[in-house]
């Protein structure tokens, strides 16, 4: 198990020993001990999985109270997972970093706290894994416009797949600062 570092500090892949044979393949998705050695220290408390459609978007999320750090991984198709630092009074405030996540490539996305995240299904679908420090709720859910001109994403396409909810998703610049996460 391998940790490459994006240019977000504290923003990661996670790259597995995968150990193949005649029968297929075998790889550790998660070891508690392995993470800490690799600098991750979350304890994830909630595992979810979804499957989408080609050119869907989903993002870009975040909680307000109660951040999570997320580790994502895909398990059928190719996704471009993308993370952005909204933490108020972060030096990086506002850069992002993508990279492709596959099941070819089985690579993983460990997101800390305090950061926005989404991905696009670049295959005909894809089924997206991801593991949460803390529990999901809604009354702290908020979201960034997936295509904020100040942010800049190179997403690669004009008209995603979106749901309603990730539609009415703010400009970072509108969003109240009380409504961020804190660079601490």
């Amino acid at each position: 198990m391998k940790r490459i570092d994006t240019s977000l500090p504290g923003v990661c892949l996670i790259e597995p020993s995968v150990f193949e044979d005649e029968r297929g393949f075998f790889l550790e998705t998660y070891h508690e001990l392995k993470f800490e050695a690799l600098g991750i220290k979350d304890r994830f408390v909630q595992d979810n999985h979804s499957r989408s459609i080609a050119n869907t978007l989903r993002g870009l999320h975040y909680q307000v109270e109660s951040p999570q750090a997320k580790l994502c991984r895909v398990v059928q198709g190719e996704v471009l997972d993308v993370v952005v630092d909204i933490r108020r009074g972060s030096p990086h405030f506002g850069k992002w970093e993508s990279r492709v996540l596959s099941a070819d490539n089985k690579r993983q996305m460990y997101v800390p706290p305090g950061f926005a995240h989404g991905y696009l299904v670049l295959t005909e679908s894809a089924e997206f894994l991801y593991k949460c420090s803390d529990f999901y709720r809604p009354e702290f859910e908020r979201g960034v416009a997936w295509n904020d001109p100040d942010i800049g994403i190179g997403w690669g396409i004009q008209n995603p797949i979106l749901s309603n909810k990730d539609r009415r998703n703010l400009l970072l610049a509108e969003i109240a600062p009380a409504e961020l996460p804190e660079y601490k």
